[in-house]
């Protein structure tokens, strides 16, 4: 009797396991479809599904990071990709999820790492002409990446330079102007200084030509001329004396003439009658 129990219960898990594997199956073509017709979203809900069923289904879980990559969802298809290779053994499957994994990383511009992928993909399945070309593309895009820094590092070591010259050149034109600035205010100093200098000069020539007039001299004490021109009081006197003696002498003279004068007109008139 317990015989045909046991053999009952394995038979139950039998049919259950093959239950899941048809769904499982179920919802993998089902999210191949919607691959196919550029739903990317809609499969990966699918293959999650099928994962749920069973969750180390190797096409569900490989299909899943494809939907992911389709949606630019990079970071999470890389996650997904790299989850396989901890459980695959297989090597060709090993190839196919290594040239996976180099396909998300050069989308991320990780260049470097996409190499080492496509390598890893290589030493799995060397056959693949994809991976192959993938490689060679990869290190075409390093070459140009190289290149571009290059020249971007040369460009800035010539802006650099540039720049150094252009402060060179800005230093030196301020030093020059700096230079006219000082000799600008020399010659300012200069020309004011001698402009003072001749402010100076007519102000001393003014007040020489001023002393050097006659009615501005000082006349000086003891002055021979001067002592010269100078009279008594005494003299003063008499000469004022003999001056009003002359005029006494005059007025008798024209007193006189008019006395004269007069008795020669009386006489005159008496003659005519």
């Amino acid at each position: 009797m317990n015989k045909y129990i046991a053999l009952f219960i394995g038979l139950l898990c039998l049919f259950s396991l093959d239950a899941l594997a048809q769904k499982e199956r179920k919802f993998i073509r089902k999210g191949n479809g919607l691959f196919e017709g550029n739903e990317y979203e809609n499969s990966e809900v699918e293959y999650r599904k099928a994962l749920d069923k069973k969750i180390n289904s190797y096409e569900a879980g490989f299909n899943l990071g494809d939907a992911l990559y389709k949606q630019k969802k990079y970071d999470e298809a890389l996650k997904q990709y790299q989850a396989l290779t901890a459980t695959e053994k297989d090597p060709k499957k090993l190839g196919e999820i290594y040239h996976n994994i180099g396909n998300t990383l050069l989308m991320n511009r990780k260049i470097d790492e996409s190499i080492e992928a496509y390598k890893e993909s290589l030493r799995n399945f060397p056959n693949s002409k994809e991976t192959k070309y993938n490689l060679e593309y990869a290190k075409k895009m390093k070459q140009k990446e190289e290149e571009k820094k290059k020249k971007q590092d040369q460009n800035k070591d010539q802006n650099k330079n540039q720049d150094k010259k252009d402060q060179n050149k800005d230093q030196n034109k301020k030093d020059q102007n700096k230079d006219q600035d000082k000799k600008d205010q020399n010659k300012k100093d200069q020309d004011k200084k001698d402009q003072d200098k001749k402010d100076q000069d007519k102000k001393d020539q003014d007040k020489k030509d001023q002393k050097d007039k006659p009615e501005n001299q000082d006349k000086k004490k003891g002055d021979p001329e001067e002592q010269q021109n100078k009279i008594s009081e005494q003299d003063a006197k008499r000469l004022l004396e003999a001056l009003e003696n002359d005029e006494k002498k005059v007025q008798e003279k024209v007193q006189k003439a008019k006395a004269v004068a007069q008795k020669a007109k009386r006489s005159k008139i008496k003659k005519d009658w």
